[in-house]
């Protein structure tokens, strides 16, 4: 059977993991990647010594690139002529100009969840909404703290169904690197509901969803509690079960050390993952707990990967290559070594 292939336009945080996810697919190929300028993203995948071939958006930027001694395939105009979609993680704003460009040359796309939902056909989640995806052009993922939270909410609701959640997200200033933003003595708390919340409920309509977002000075990971309100009632060890059976979740224990972002990023570092990066969420174990029929948790987002997995599970919809969403979602993980 050929493989279905892939363009990844905007090389940057998370564009590089998209790249690397659809490379490690059997069924995909990765035809290129897009960028305007040698950054540094750019810069380190031609020093590893196995570069994925480069385009450049227009003939305006080749000359930076060439004259870094960079090889360009090509123009993004070029790289449409030889894919079936397109994933784009330009910055917010840019991928819905984009898209233009997309549908003058009949491909699909994905965009990333800084852009506005009305770029997308679908706003999609692989898990939680898959269906609703299938052969679509447009679809936009959730953003990173969203796609981790509802991985975590549809688990349970497959299983006992969710009435409602309330939700507290603390959430990463700043990707690591982003100095502009400065480093500030602040935790700023949003109006209540926040977004996610609204995206939740977007992706899941049946499932009442309010919640706070707070801001804080750190890079690597969103930390957010849910208060969940079972259809039944659910037992500690019944959740964590299903929490441990989800291939894309990870549940931890506080006594063993994973007590913080901080130290799920090193443990992802210290098992040698690439960037020290994680698809999964983690649960952490002691924080699974009862309050009346309501369930309690606390969870890890690790946002610069997690949205990866959902992305190439809309690739698998967009382009019809499964129907059914647990086989999708299978494959996926199989090739991103979450499932063994």
């Amino acid at each position: 059977m050929s493989k279905v292939k892939v363009g990844v336009v905007g090389y940057g945080v998370i564009g590089q993991r998209l790249a690397d996810g659809v490379a490690k697919q059997g069924d995909m190929e990765l035809v290129g990647v897009v960028d305007i300028a040698p950054t540094l993203s750019i810069r380190a995948m031609f020093d590893s010594g196995q570069p994925y071939p480069l385009y450049v958006f227009n003939e305006e930027n080749k000359p930076s690139f060439q004259a870094e001694g960079f090889p360009v395939e090509g123009t993004l105009d070029d790289l449409l002529s030889r894919v079936n979609i397109v994933l784009d993680a330009t910055p917010g704003g840019v991928g819905m100009k984009n898209k233009e460009l997309y549908k003058a040359k009949r491909v699909k796309a994905i965009f990333q969840g800084g852009e506005k939902n009305d770029v997308a056909d679908v706003f999609f989640h692989g898990y939680a909404n898959y269906e609703k995806g299938i052969g679509k052009d447009y679809l936009k993922l959730t953003s990173c703290n969203t796609t981790g939270f509802i991985r975590a909410v549809d688990c349970l609701d497959k299983a006992v169904g969710i009435e409602r959640v309330v939700i507290t997200i603390i959430r990463r200033v700043a990707d690591p690197g982003d100095a502009h933003r400065g480093l500030v003595d602040v935790a700023l708390v949003e109006k209540v509901p926040n977004h996610q919340a609204k995206d939740l409920m977007l992706i899941m309509p049946h499932v009442e969803a309010t919640g706070l977002l707070v801001h804080v000075p750190t890079t690597h990971g969103h930390i957010i509690s849910i208060l969940a309100t079972p259809k039944r009632r659910i037992k500690v060890d019944e959740a964590l079960q299903l929490f441990s059976k989800h291939p894309r979740i990870k549940v931890v224990e506080i006594a063993k050390g994973f007590n913080s972002n901080a130290a799920l990023f090193r443990y992802a570092r210290d098992r040698g993952n690439k960037r020290a990066d994680m698809y999964e969420i983690a649960v952490f174990k002691e924080t699974v707990v009862l309050s009346g029929d309501q369930l309690f948790f606390t969870i890890n987002v690790p946002q610069e990967a997690v949205v990866t997995p959902e992305t190439i599970d809309g690739v698998r919809a967009a382009l019809s290559m499964q129907t059914n969403w647990k086989e999708a979602v299978h494959l996926t993980n199989k090739y991103l070594g979450l499932e063994s």
